[in-house]
């Protein structure tokens, strides 16, 4: 994927702002929605992080790996975002539900499984969805992230730990 990306820049030069949006925007959008939760708030982060990026272009572009640096401002905008927001409440006429029906059994574990993972810390779910979704190492997401790798592990290994209970306690709900 790097060489698709350095092949989409004159030869020799900086891949172009447009042309690298193109090739890796799906990719920050999917980061994002697995971050957010939601189609709207991911199109948001990414607005934002790539609206960042685009002044700082030439500089960004001459950075060893220009996906890892902007992947980094994608999840920085998402926390800014996550802390701006999450104070905020919104009011809502009837309380929704936490797990919808579906058609059928492998839905509901994946809808109980993303519900789940929604319920996790901010820290827990970002590690998580870099580690499981992304396919990081744990150095790569501790630079990504700001933090030492064993906080990752650690986030990694208590968010796990939290999806597992949480997935056991729905499945023997559905039991009883």
């Amino acid at each position: 994927m790097q060489a698709a990306v350095e092949e989409v820049g004159v030869a020799g030069s900086a891949p172009d702002f447009d042309d690298w949006v193109a090739l890796r925007g799906p990719a920050l959008l999917r980061l994002a929605y697995t971050l957010t939760g939601n189609t709207a708030d991911a199109e948001d982060v990414v607005q934002e992080a790539l609206s960042r990026a685009l002044p700082r272009w030439e500089r960004i572009s001459a950075v060893g790996d220009v996906n890892a640096y902007v992947r980094r401002m994608v999840v920085n905008a998402h926390t800014s975002w996550w802390r701006r927001f999450r104070r905020r409440e919104s009011p809502v006429a009837e309380p929704r539900d936490s797990v919808v029906d579906g058609p059928g059994e492998e839905f509901d574990e994946r809808r109980r499984l993303w519900v789940a993972c929604q319920a996790l810390p901010e820290v827990q779910r970002t590690a998580i969805v870099l580690r499981y979704y992304e396919q990081l190492e744990y150095a790569e997401i501790a630079e990504l992230t700001g933090v030492r790798e064993g906080s990752v592990r650690a986030r990694v290994s208590r968010g796990l730990a939290v999806l597992r209970e949480s997935m056991d306690q729905s499945m023997g709900d559905t039991d009883e």
